[in-house]
């Protein structure tokens, strides 16, 4: 086959992979689930203790994480359902919709309770408890949970960008995985927003000044608008059907172009309709000698083949289609700026119909 010239360009997408990243997406849930709900009571004693509008927020943060946590498992479990009568295409989606929930959820309950805490802080002022050595270990211990759970995430995040033969930087930027976002974004903030109660506490502490420690608090939660925008923003582009990665359609197009039947390819549009699911919906225009019996007995071929060498294809379909027609040119140079069929200035076809590249297989 000569697809597999090009088999360095393709992310490894094979089955056992695929598992693999679903499981590793659990594990990473469970682990920041942990970590959030274990340092989360830490941070609220210690905030009822002291007053630390610092602490505070931070239990706030803790909350909405673990519920977003909650959230994100509900994700996985129900993305993986198969396709059904009602839902032709699967439930992927479901794991969008749900880091989406994610999002808000860090925007409400974390972010919002955050600002309102260093607000009031800073406006009625309160005196330094006598206990406020006490926020300190606790501060610690969630650098070392939150670390821990940051480790898990990275390692994922590092793992999945391999398989896609991608950077991290990369894939954090463009997931088609928005649970390992979500964890990386959550546990980043954490330990950033940890960094920054430590800070508050330590000059309100020092200065007997309580703005330190209210402005702490509004920074942690400036700090959580901007991980929700981001993990926001990945759902969107998601749940309203982004392409698949561009390399992958360069490396699909090469195949199509390769095959015996095919004079050009005109067109060729891809969804993301789950994690590791795409759906392709290829426009081709075939040598013009073959019958539609043997047409049909292409497209059959290539299906079979294309699910086999790009097993990330969930749905495929192929429709023949002439790369003169204007309507179609025009619909593809609206899309991409260019036309991707390559037409010679006389018009003349690259593969005549006289000489086809290759029999149809039966």
């Amino acid at each position: 086959m000569t697809a597999t010239a090009s088999e360095d360009a393709q992310p490894d997408r094979s089955p056992g992979a695929a598992e693999s990243g679903a499981d590793e997406s659990t594990t990473t849930v469970l682990v920041a689930l942990a970590a959030n709900v274990g340092i989360g009571v830490l941070k609220l004693a210690a905030g009822l203790i002291t007053g630390s509008a610092a602490l505070l927020s931070e239990a706030a943060h803790s909350v909405g994480d673990a519920s977003t946590e909650l959230l994100l498992l509900t994700a996985l479990r129900r993305s993986d359902r198969p396709a059904d009568r009602i839902h032709p295409f699967g439930y992927g989606k479901e794991r969008y919709f749900w880091s989406l929930l994610a999002a808000v959820t860090i925007l409400v309950s974390g972010a919002a309770f955050s600002i309102y805490q260093g607000v009031h802080t800073i406006v009625s002022g309160h005196e330094s408890s006598r206990l406020i050595w006490i926020n300190y270990p606790v501060l610690a211990i969630g650098l070392v949970l939150e670390g821990a759970s940051f480790r898990q995430a990275t390692k994922q995040a590092t793992r999945a960008a391999r398989r896609g033969r991608r950077s991290v930087r990369s894939y954090l930027r463009d997931p088609d995985d928005p649970t390992v976002k979500s964890v990386f974004l959550e546990d980043s903030a954490a330990l950033i927003g940890l960094v920054i109660a430590a800070l508050g506490v330590g000059l309100h502490q020092l200065t007997g000044s309580s703005v330190w420690d209210g402005g702490a608090s509004l920074c942690i939660g400036l700090l959580l608008v901007v991980a929700a925008f981001l993990l926001a923003q990945t759902c969107k582009s998601l749940l309203i059907g982004k392409q698949a990665d561009p390399r992958f359609l360069r490396t699909l197009s090469s195949w199509l172009e390769t095959q015996p039947e095919v004079t050009d390819v005109v067109d060729v549009l891809t969804m993301m309709v789950g994690t590791d699911q795409v759906l392709l919906c290829a426009r081709v225009d075939f040598v013009d000698s073959y019958t539609a019996a043997e047409l049909e007995k292409a497209c059959a071929r290539m299906d079979i083949e294309l699910s086999e060498q790009f097993p990330l294809l969930s749905e495929i379909f192929i429709q023949p289609v002439p790369r003169s027609d204007p309507a179609m040119r025009d619909r593809v140079l609206r899309r991409y700026g260019r036309v991707l069929a390559d037409e010679p200035e006389d018009g003349s076809r690259t593969r005549t119909s006289a000489s086809p590249k290759g029999d149809v297989p039966s």
